[in-house]
C-alpha cells in the first residue's frame, strides 16, 4: 500500500512559499522506482517477508497544490490467503498545501487495487479498498488519519475501519534523515486492531535513496509477518 507521506511532501513543498516556489514548473511529473526486502504495510508483510519491487508515477499541478499519482509493488498476500493475484496497484489524488507558520496539510483519497483478487471464493469480500485521508503536518511532525469507505483489504462487513499515523522525519546531520512512526489501525466490527510502529534512517546518496528501518507490531500470537523485522529498501526517483 502506497505511503503517499514521500509524495505529499513533495506537494507541500512546491505550494509552500520561498525560492522553489516562484521558479518551479506548473506542472511537475516525477518517477520512482525501487525495490525493498520485505514489503510491510502497516506492519504487516505484503510479501511473505520477502523482496518486493515497486514503482510509481506522480503529478503535481504546482500553483494549486492539486496532485494524483498511481504506485505498483508485487505481492504475494493474495495467494497466501487463498485468493489469486500478485499485484497490488494504488491509484490515488489530493490536495496538499501550507498554512503557514510551519503548519502544512494534505487530503485526498487512495484506491488499493488487486487484479483478479477472487477473494470471494474463500469466503471474503473482494479485496480492492478506497480509503479518505487528512493529514497535518508541523515541521517535521505530522498526524494522519485514513477512513476506508469499503471493506478493508478484504475482511466481511470492515467498511468504516480506521488507520491513524502519527510519525516525525528528522535531519539528524550528513544527510541523514531520522523517521519515527507509530500507527493504529481499527477494524470495524472486528477484533483485529492493532498497533505497528517503525524507527529508521534514510540517505539520498544522489545515485539511489536507501533507508534501513526496524518495523513491527504487537499483534499476538507473532507469526514471520508481524514480528519485528529490520527492512532495507533502496529508490531512484527521476
Amino acid at each position: 500500500m502506497k505511503k503517499a507521506i514521500i509524495t505529499c511532501a513533495a506537494a507541500i513543498a512546491a505550494v509552500s512559499g520561498g525560492a522553489r516556489a516562484q521558479t518551479a514548473p506548473e506542472h511537475e511529473l516525477s518517477y520512482n522506482v525501487g525495490v525493498v526486502s520485505d514489503y510491510r504495510f502497516r506492519g504487516v508483510t505484503q510479501t511473505d517477508s520477502k523482496a518486493a519491487l515497486q514503482g510509481g508515477i506522480d503529478y503535481t499541478h504546482t500553483p494549486s497544490g492539486f496532485y494524483a499519482g498511481t504506485w505498483a509493488s508485487t505481492i504475494t498476500w493474495i495467494d497466501d490467503a487463498g485468493g489469486d493475484g500478485n499485484l497490488e496497484i494504488d491509484l490515488y489524488g489530493g490536495k496538499a498545501g501550507e498554512f503557514g507558520n510551519g503548519l502544512s496539510y494534505d487530503f485526498g483519497g487512495l484506491a488499493y487495487i488487486y487484479p483478479g483478487n477472487d477473494f470471494e471464493s474463500v469466503g471474503m469480500e473482494d479485496a480492492n479498498t478506497f480509503e479518505i485521508y487528512g493529514q497535518l503536518g508541523f515541521g517535521p511532525a505530522y498526524i494522519k488519519y485514513s477512513h476506508a469507505v469499503t471493506d478493508l483489504f478484504g475482511v466481511p462487513n470492515s467498511d468504516g475501519s480506521g488507520y491513524l499515523d502519527v510519525g516525525a522525519d528528522f535531519e539528524i546531520g550528513g544527510g541523514y534523515i531520522l523517521n519515527l512512526h507509530a500507527g493504529h489501525q481499527s477494524v470495524a466490527n472486528n477484533a483485529g486492531d492493532y498497533t505497528d510502529w517503525k524507527l529508521g534512517v534514510t540517505k539520498d546518496f544522489g545515485v539511489v535513496e536507501a533507508s534501513l528501518a526496524v518495523i513491527g507490531t504487537d499483534i499476538k500470537p507473532e507469526t514471520k509477518g508481524t514480528k519485528n523485522r529490520l527492512v532495507l529498501a533502496v529508490s531512484k526517483s527521476f
